[in-house]
């Protein structure tokens, strides 16, 4: 019997730990493994000591958010009931579909130009210099 969908952290056998939304699924004598956002989560230690995570996708290439991972192809899997991890994963997938997962370009970021523009001032820079 599958159950419900969960959360949960899988150890795949290539060394990659992922945390997302499960659905197990049985295929053929085979379990399979629909995996929802995976993000692959980092500790980040600031110089005063403070701990801090980052939450990236786990396929930084592809706009896809449901993945097909075959269970012979999990090294462990570990049901989570952590809150604050679940509750920073749902931001994260909420805020990646709010915005589609790119920042908007604007002036308070920096000078932006084209390549014609750019390469006029860097030239009269290097005159005048």
């Amino acid at each position: 019997m599958i159950e419900d969908d969960f959360y949960a952290t899988i150890k795949l056998k290539t060394g990659e730990e992922i945390f997302c939304k499960v659905a197990p699924t049985e295929e053929d004598d085979r379990t399979l493994l629909l995996v929802s956002n995976p993000i692959i989560v980092s500790e980040i230690k600031g110089r005063s000591g403070t701990v801090g995570y980052k939450l990236e996708p786990w396929l930084k290439t592809t706009t896809d958010d449901m993945f097909i991972i075959n269970l012979s192809d999990v090294l462990t899997l570990s049901e989570s009931s952590d809150i604050e991890m679940i509750v920073m994963y749902q931001n994260y997938v909420r805020q990646s579909t709010k915005d589609g997962n790119q920042s908007k370009l604007s002036r308070r970021m920096g000078y932006i130009a084209n390549v014609n523009d750019a390469k006029e001032i860097l030239e009269k820079l290097y005159k005048n210099s």
